[in-house]
């Protein structure tokens, strides 16, 4: 006996842009990490595909929310595209589908999830691992990434004070008066990246540096550090010798020892993955503890994991399906 399929969903990144605020991805992801962090969740490693001035990545899991999900996500990643084509750097679709049956639930655009769940994962870091009287907040990248970082931030910190800084000062300039206005925040663009970090209780990396820029001299005792850029092998913001004078909370260990700062940390030898002091799931469920000291310096190492796609794709759908929101297709028709 055949049994009619429901349409899936077809989400626009305008639509997507509509339906979740930066508090409803902080609880997607918080519960994507809790459900890790239980055994309800399955993580392979990402798919790299390299290509000319960037590469893909497809990342997937399955993660046990009010049922089970899995999500696949394709993204394209080229740093090079606002300046020579005007199109995104980060450009994908996202394919949510019932773990059960296998249906497809959703068809999504990529770019929005992709800058959210990577925002509200650092927040929900910070809740554990940033000072609480932290005010304080360098933002090294100043793309659409270190927006969403900011933003993000501002819902679980106090903060008051921002440093920008880009490699490029055009973009921080602008980064610092978008962003005043937007959030009405005292933001100033900086040229020296070092005394930024220095005078921050709270920075944020999120650039596609293949080279680290800031070492153990540049960060103040105290200081939570949100490395967020270091999503593949050859990408590398911080010198491993900041590394092993930091406590290190990471996203997935396993993802982290091959990508991301923990790895080139590892082959420096500077550190050990025993070294790692938890994973993020492991702070959610109270296993470990976030920070303990006012003087230590906090680093998470966050190279992106499918659980946040996988999470927030399902509060998406749920919320597009009370809403009646997106286009409906039907797959699987003859």
């Amino acid at each position: 006996m055949s049994v009619a399929q429901t349409p899936a969903l077809l989400l626009r990144r305008s639509e997507i842009s509509a339906l979740m605020d930066p508090a409803a991805y902080l609880a997607a992801v918080e519960e994507g990490f809790r459900s890790y962090a239980k055994g309800d969740a399955f993580v392979p490693m990402p798919m790299h595909i390299p290509v000319r001035d960037g590469g893909f990545h497809a990342k997937g899991a399955l993660v046990s929310l009010d049922r089970p999900y899995v999500a696949v996500k394709v993204n394209g990643n080229l740093p090079r595209n606002p300046e020579r084509t005007g199109l995104p750097t980060i450009q994908g679709v996202l394919l949510l589908c019932d773990a059960n049956d296998g249906s497809v639930l959703a068809v999504m655009d990529s770019i929005e999830i992709t800058l959210r769940r990577t925002a509200a994962a650092t927040a929900l870091a910070a809740r554990y691992l940033a000072r609480a009287d932290a005010r304080s907040v360098a933002i090294c990248g100043c793309g659409e990434q270190g927006r969403a970082q900011l933003v993000a931030l501002a819902e679980v910190t106090s903060v008051e004070r921002v440093l920008a800084w880009d490699i490029d000062a055009a973009r921080a300039r602008d980064f610092a008066r978008e962003m005043h206005d937007r959030l009405r925040l005292e933001i100033i663009a900086v040229d020296d990246v070092g005394a930024a970090a220095r005078d921050s209780d709270i920075i944020v990396t999120a650039t596609s540096a293949r080279t680290p820029f800031l070492g153990r001299e540049d960060v103040s005792p105290g200081t939570f550090v949100a490395a967020v850029g270091a999503d593949s092998p050859d990408k590398n913001e911080l010198a491993p010798d900041l590394l092993a004078d930091a406590k290190i909370v990471v996203d997935a260990l396993a993802q982290c020892t091959v990508m991301g700062d923990l790895h080139h940390a590892l082959d420096a030898g500077r550190v050990t993955a025993a070294d790692v002091h938890a994973e993020l799931g492991d702070l959610v469920m109270g296993r470990k503890p976030g920070r303990t000291d006012a003087e230590e310096i906090t680093v998470f190492d966050s190279t992106g994991v499918a659980i946040e796609d996988v999470a927030s794709a399902a509060f998406l759908y749920q919320r597009a399906v009370a809403r009646n929101v997106g286009m409906r297709v039907q797959f699987g028709a003859i």
